[in-house]
């Protein structure tokens, strides 16, 4: 069983993507090494748009990383730096991570825009494009890392 965790983040300017680069480096080290972390991948999407994918053994885990740490210190900033900013989660019984479609679907279907002070248009109702796979890869915890 997994609690599936899905975040799409927009960078609303070219002068906040060398800070958000550097914090995304900063949260991925930090998730690694979470407990109860069992896997991620993240998606750098056209258009700025920023996708994060993580499986977690339990919802207090998942909560208790995103409450600490380098993730914890990043949150205020994306209030400012985003335009678009959207989560959703669900538990599936298998482990391995669902593919990018299914999780826009379910952001869609399912998923609740973030708190963003300079929203765009889609920002409320989710009709931001599709993703549309350009970089990004898995993310493994430490512990399976070699």
């Amino acid at each position: 069983m997994s609690l599936i965790s899905i975040t799409r983040l927009r960078v609303r300017s070219i002068r906040f993507l060398p800070a958000f680069a550097l914090h995304v480096l900063r949260s991925r080290n930090q998730v690694r090494h979470a407990p109860g972390f069992q896997g991620g991948s993240l998606l750098l999407d056209w258009g700025w748009a920023f996708w994060t994918m993580t499986a977690w053994d339990t919802e207090e885990n998942m909560r208790r990383y995103m409450t600490t740490g380098a993730h914890r210190i990043v949150m205020p900033y994306l209030l400012d730096w985003c335009d678009e900013a959207s989560v959703v989660h669900w538990t599936q019984p298998e482990t391995t991570l669902p593919s990018w479609a299914e999780a826009d679907r379910r952001m869609r279907e399912s998923g609740r825009p973030s708190k963003v002070r300079n929203p765009s248009p889609q920002h409320a109702t989710l009709t931001y494009r599709g993703p549309r796979f350009t970089r990004g890869g898995p993310i493994r915890p430490a512990a399976c890392s070699n």
